[in-house]
């Protein structure tokens, strides 16, 4: 589970309802799946689902990852 929206940075802990992804699990928020990116990753053209959200359980055996993934310096389809 990535940490962060690709798009603006957002942070999206493990336990957000609001994070998207595609089938790679490139992670975007929803302000950003909905208004910018229309429901379609643009890396992959794939569509967006919401990710699921891991149980607190899980966490400490199965850590979420601490690499974030932003071009700051990309234009994204609006």
């Amino acid at each position: 589970m990535r940490p962060g929206c690709e798009c603006c940075d957002r942070d999206l802990p493990v336990d957000s309802t609001d994070a998207w992804i595609c089938s790679f699990e490139c992670t975007w928020c929803g302000d950003c799946a909905r208004a910018v990116l229309r429901m379609a990753c643009p890396n992959c053209d794939g569509d967006l689902t919401r990710r699921p959200v891991r149980p607190a359980s899980a966490v400490a055996a199965n850590p979420p990852s601490t690499v974030r993934v932003h071009d700051p310096g990309r234009t994204w389809r609006g």
